[in-house]
């Protein structure tokens, strides 16, 4: 599967940008942009990728998706047949952090707003969300301006103060868009999630970070809670979940396809990190299906 970077800083001259997307089917690219997007899914289903997280979707859920952290929604394959009449809808609005000028979260009042967008970096879910904040980002699209700017403001005051958020994304699969203001470190990030379903052992990805092996195994363990190979297995893991859903492949073929070796280190590392082994995985995401 291929990240694709996705540019939306020419989208509109304004401080976000707002799409009432209407397809036949949503965009199946599995992509990552600078900035936040806030999504309500108007009608639709299928299944959702946020980072690590693969779970299925429908209409009426809204999403806070954070800076860098990929993302797809893929329709279920009926959406794609040629005689379908099914239609994909949803509104989506992308924004600059500091939308609103580079000081203005600082403000006492807007502190819980702040909170909220820091938190959009796991990608959140608002669960049980009341249908007036809904038809305030449907309305959206209608408003201009000022008072498309306050209507904004209200939204995230609403998602803000709201008691059921869940967050989507393991910290492991985070790390790997986090901008650490370290380049090198940056640059092995980018590295191992462009490679991580080949060998990448701790010496070649500590050359990528101009460190040697023993002090980027320190530093990176420091920086991300985990050790340099829990991390990885923790990324293809999801991406094996992500296989498991489109059974396209077999379990052994997928192991192979996610960068392990045998198949007994990807039961494993499998039932380690997601509590399921791979077969019972797919039988759960099958009854979801059905």
């Amino acid at each position: 599967m291929k990240l694709h970077f996705l540019d939306r800083s020419n989208l509109e001259s304004s401080s976000l940008s707002i799409k009432h997307n209407c397809y036949a089917y949503f965009l199946k690219i599995w992509h990552y942009h600078p900035e936040l997007e806030l999504v309500h899914i108007l009608k639709s289903t299928g299944t959702r990728f946020i980072g690590d997280s693969i779970q299925k979707f429908k209409e009426g859920e809204v999403i806070l998706i954070g800076e860098n952290l990929p993302h797809m929604w893929l329709n279920e394959e009926t959406y794609f047949s040629e005689d379908s009449e099914k239609i994909s809808e949803a509104i989506a609005i992308h924004f600059n952090r500091s939308f609103m000028g580079t000081e203005f979260l600082n403000a006492t009042e807007m502190r819980h707003i702040d909170k909220l967008l820091e938190e959009s970096k796991f990608g959140l879910k608002f669960i049980k969300l009341d249908q007036g904040v809904k038809n305030k980002i449907t309305e959206l699209k209608s408003l201009e301006g000022f008072d498309r700017l306050v209507q904004f403001l209200k939204i995230l005051n609403d998602l803000a103060k709201h008691d059921n958020i869940k967050r989507l994304t393991s910290e492991g699969f985070l790390s790997s868009f986090t901008k650490t203001g370290n380049k090198s470190l940056d640059k092995a990030y980018a590295y191992i999630f462009k490679n991580f379903t080949k060998n990448i052992s701790l010496e070649e990805i500590a050359e990528i970070a101009n460190m040697n092996p023993s002090a980027f195994s320190r530093f990176f363990k420091r920086m991300n809670r985990k050790g340099y190979k829990e991390y990885v297995n923790e990324i293809r893991i999801g991406y094996a979940c992500k296989l498991l859903t489109e059974h396209e492949f077999n379990i052994t073929s997928i192991c192979y396809e996610s960068g392990f070796n045998n198949i007994s280190n990807f039961n494993r590392q499998f039932k380690k990190i997601t509590g399921k082994s791979p077969s019972v995985y797919l039988k759960h995401h099958t009854k979801l299906k059905e």
